[in-house]
């Protein structure tokens, strides 16, 4: 049974930070691209970063220099450390694992909630 979980999340002051973990079981960890995602009521989930098994990272245009995403493969887990947060990325933020180069498996979280608010 494949399971992904995320942790981390919390309530958090502008400028502070917080750093969320996904720990993914059930799969072979090393072929997945993990991908944390974020929503906000009444709004799409976005893609907030990937990261590949060999470590490489991208960010979207509205964390970067902010957020940093990490894997450590021998525990299955990615981290997504985001700093100086602002109001704007209050959110729900989801861990995604997708099969790497086919994506023909997607496996998510139930998430975890993020707000900053002063």
């Amino acid at each position: 049974q494949v399971q992904v979980v995320e942790s981390g999340g919390g309530w958090v002051q502008p400028g502070e930070s917080l750093r969320l973990s996904c720990v993914v079981s059930g799969i072979p960890f090393n072929d997945y691209n993990i991908r944390w995602h974020r929503q906000t009521p009444g709004k799409q989930r976005e893609l907030v970063a990937i990261i590949t098994p060999g470590g490489t990272a991208t960010y979207a245009d509205f964390v970067k220099g902010r957020f940093s995403a990490s894997r450590d493969n021998a525990k299955n887990t990615v981290y997504l450390q985001m700093n100086s947060l602002e109001f704007e990325d209050t959110a729900v933020y989801y861990c995604n694992a997708q099969n790497f180069p086919s994506r023909t498996r997607n496996y998510w979280g139930q998430g975890t909630q993020v707000t900053v608010s002063a």
